[in-house]
């Protein structure tokens, strides 16, 4: 575990984490063109720590969980704070958190108490994270950069963010429920 921790891709999503405090209080402190290149480096760190995990062969169990982990943390981070700072409307924080909420207790539901394992993201799951990180960067990018195209673009990454949050959340409770029918199936044929 702790040789896992210390893999060049795995340092690189602990930094990630580390960046949340600091995209925080530059956006408290109205530093939006600081908080913008912050959130850029971490996507930075985001795409290289894949590609180092498998270059390296450096793929962990840990980084598997790791990873997602600090993208949610840090996106579900900064849709609080920026609704706090009155960027966001609290309508779409309210429902991105929500659907994530929604998926992280019914895949600790599922694992605890069935044999179900399959928690892969959906491509609409990866167009809806997509959605966000266009968001954030439309929404930072506003206040350094006030253009009407970079205001028509935040619209657009809202409305499709909230779209997406929505398509993704349903497709989740569909894929699960299709599932569950399926390995409850296989029991049954398996008993019988």
């Amino acid at each position: 575990m702790i040789r896992d921790l210390l893999t060049a891709p795995n340092q690189l999503t602990l930094l990630r984490l580390i960046f949340v405090p600091f995209v925080i209080i530059t956006i408290f402190d109205r530093h939006y063109g600081w908080a913008l290149i912050i959130f850029l480096i971490a996507g930075v760190s985001d795409a290289v720590d894949g590609l180092l995990a498998r270059a390296l062969h450096q793929r962990t169990k840990l980084g598997e969980y790791l990873d997602p982990v600090a993208d949610k943390l840090l996106l579900s981070t900064l849709f609080i704070v920026l609704s706090m700072a009155g960027k966001i409307r609290w309508q779409v924080t309210a429902l991105v958190l929500t659907r994530d909420v929604f998926i992280l207790v019914i895949a600790a539901l599922l694992y605890t108490v069935t044999s179900y394992r399959d928690f892969r993201p959906s491509i609409f799951g990866k167009v809806n994270t997509l959605a966000q990180i266009t968001t954030v960067v439309a929404v930072l990018l506003y206040e350094v950069y006030g253009a009407n195209w970079v205001w028509f673009a935040r619209g657009i990454g809202v409305w499709t963010t909230v779209a997406m949050t929505l398509l993704s959340g349903f497709h989740y409770a569909f894929r699960v429920s299709v599932g569950l029918a399926r390995s409850g199936e296989a029991k049954a044929r398996g008993a019988g």
